[in-house]
């Protein structure tokens, strides 16, 4: 998630629509791994729907003035800078806000907490506050009242990253419980020779496949040009949807093995405990 979070989710909108200037400043150093970034969009109150975000960006002079806050920001503890989303007029929600590159040393820009979770405990998450905090008018990215848009191409890439990230992770759960229940026996049978766990099996892992051919087809789409929302939001809604069927049909091939520490199985739901920030957007 943390490093989904630099390549897929905060710098995809900065290297297509900043300026030069703006990528010498932070989308360079984030790609040589020299600065942390992180995405502030979903808020207390506005998580999937985007378009009711409260945190604003008055301009004064050559300056923004933010205020606000942010919540389930992935990275949010260590960052160097955010890609934030803010209300700069009072127009349409859709056609009202804009990306900024924001600084995360600057005056008034505070670290509530950092957020304890079920999973993904490598992934720090933070909720973030700004206080008048000034941020130059040239770190916009793009045109201003555009960053409903922008975010929402970032999302594209975020959800085809967010599947291929799970992929590999779901055959790995499939795999040790093939490899457990040949073992494990009951009834003097192993259990993968039970019809039901043999069928139930193949049935998740034909699943699986069929996502894959969803994020192929769908990236080859994106690749070309065009516009996927729709298949990458198909993708975002099996790929956590199966997660959990994974996670859970094969912990109960585990047995009471499955709910300990000192065997793979122990590990398959924590595997899936899907990160907040990320599935709520």
């Amino acid at each position: 998630m943390a490093i989904g979070v630099q390549t897929d989710m905060t710098t995809p909108a900065l290297a297509r629509f900043g300026s030069a200037e703006l990528k010498q400043e932070f989308l360079l150093p984030s790609i040589m791994g020299d600065k942390v970034a992180c995405l502030g969009v979903s808020e207390v109150g506005a998580g999937s729907d985007v378009s009711n975000i409260m945190t604003k960006a008055v301009r004064k002079g050559d300056e923004y003035v933010i205020n606000g806050g942010k919540m389930w920001t992935t990275n949010g503890t260590q960052a160097d800078w955010i890609c934030l989303l803010v209300n700069t007029s009072d127009g349409s929600p859709h056609r009202n806000k804009s990306l900024i590159c924001v600084p995360m040393n600057l005056p008034g820009v505070q670290i509530a907490r950092k957020i304890e979770k079920l999973g993904m405990w490598s992934s720090d998450t933070a909720e973030v506050f700004f206080d008048d905090v000034h941020v130059p008018c040239k770190n916009i990215i793009g045109q201003e009242g555009m960053g409903f848009t922008y975010q929402m191409l970032q999302f594209q890439e975020e959800r085809l990253w967010a599947v291929a990230n799970i992929l590999t992770m779901m055959e790995n759960v499939i795999q040790e419980t093939i490899q457990y229940t040949r073992q494990r026996k009951i009834f003097k049978r192993p259990v993968l020779h039970h019809q039901s766990v043999h069928f139930r099996l193949a049935e998740l892992q034909t699943e699986v496949e069929l996502l894959r051919a969803l994020l192929h087809s769908a990236t080859a789409l994106y690749i070309k040009g065009n516009d996927v929302t729709k298949l990458a939001s198909m993708a975002k809604l099996k790929g956590g949807r199966l997660a959990r069927e994974v996670g859970d049909s094969c912990l109960q091939f585990w047995g009471g093995m499955g709910f300990t520490s000192d065997c793979a199985g122990q590990q398959i739901l924590q595997r899936f405990q899907v990160d907040v920030d990320w599935w709520r957007r």
